[in-house]
């Protein structure tokens, strides 16, 4: 029993080291699902869902759900969020929930900054029925499920103007300890401060054509720095195509499209460069947006397109 919670531990360890938070293709779509500051960009409201799942082929390979809303108050200067993701990887899933509030501060004509903050808890849950034990009798495992249950929050500043945009938040501020068990008390297994830091600008070519450049930087140290660059383009705010890198990772290609200025639909493919490259077949990502509320044009920031 001992060497398998150790060994569970170092699961777990390896995968904080690689990923603890979900990632996504299309981030630019839900950049709220990293930043709670963003909420309130737009003088609407606006839910996302991004549907994950990554590296095909390869068996209880990791799929992410996730659905944000967030909007203005009637004042615009504040706004308010939530969102709720679930991320599986083999016998483990992590439900997840926040809820955020934001404030806009006005620095000029053209450019506001904003505040966010949000709360909620993380849970994490193992399926015993999916480890097979050394004893079929284990009393730990005969219940099904084991289960840790966490606070969490984040915090966020986002500075944005009509055509440029820039963000940097912090993930996981209560630094918990990971631990399945009430007799666990030695799991050495943290959620660790994740560090997201944002941009991108918009390149206005006539009145059909924008094309946007933007990069996303993960730091949830001690792993690797992690970044994701991309390049989209964008015909009459009706239909985009990009393409991406995301180092130590993979080549990224969306294209979507966006059906009377309120709802959107997005496709992600990742193409694996490294060695898993050899064991699954891609990675696959669905996105979609709704507007609702308030007006639906495009103002302070870009969003949805």
């Amino acid at each position: 029993m001992r060497n398998l919670l150790l060994s569970m531990t170092m699961l777990l360890t390896i995968s904080v080291y690689g990923q603890q938070l979900p990632q996504y293709t299309q981030w630019v779509f839900n950049k709220y699902a990293f930043n709670p500051a963003y909420a309130g960009t737009n003088p609407y409201w606006e839910a996302v869902t991004n549907n994950r799942y990554q590296w095909v082929g390869i068996t209880d390979a990791p799929r992410t759900f996730t659905l944000s809303v967030q909007g203005p108050f009637k004042k615009e200067n504040m706004a308010m969020g939530a969102y709720v993701y679930t991320d599986i990887v083999g016998p483990t899933r992590r439900i997840g929930f926040q809820a955020s509030y934001a404030y806009h501060a006005k620095l000029s004509e053209t450019i506001k900054l904003s505040f966010g903050l949000s709360v909620g808890f993380n849970e994490w849950l193992l399926d015993a029925d999916k480890i097979t034990t050394y004893d079929p009798n284990d009393f730990y495992f005969s219940n099904g499920l084991l289960k840790s249950f966490d606070p969490d929050g984040k915090f966020g500043l986002y500075l944005y103007h009509p055509d440029w945009y820039f963000g940097a938040s912090i993930g996981q501020l209560f630094h918990n300890r990971v631990s399945f068990l009430s007799t666990q008390t030695g799991s050495e297994t943290f959620m660790e401060d994740h560090f997201y830091f944002m941009g991108g600008y918009t390149f206005r070519i006539g009145d059909d054509w924008q094309i946007e450049p933007g990069a996303l930087l993960k730091m949830g140290l001690p792993a690797p720095l992690k970044l994701d660059v991309n390049l989209k383009g964008t015909f009459r705010d009706m239909v985009w195509l990009g393409a991406g890198y995301r180092t130590t990772d993979a080549w990224t290609l969306m294209g979507g499209f966006k059906y009377k200025n309120m709802l959107s639909i997005g496709y992600a493919y990742d193409i694996t460069h490294t060695n898993l490259k050899n064991y699954n077949s891609g990675t696959h990502e669905l996105m979609m947006g709704i507007i609702f509320g308030g007006k639906k044009q495009k103002e302070e920031a870009p969003s949805l397109e």
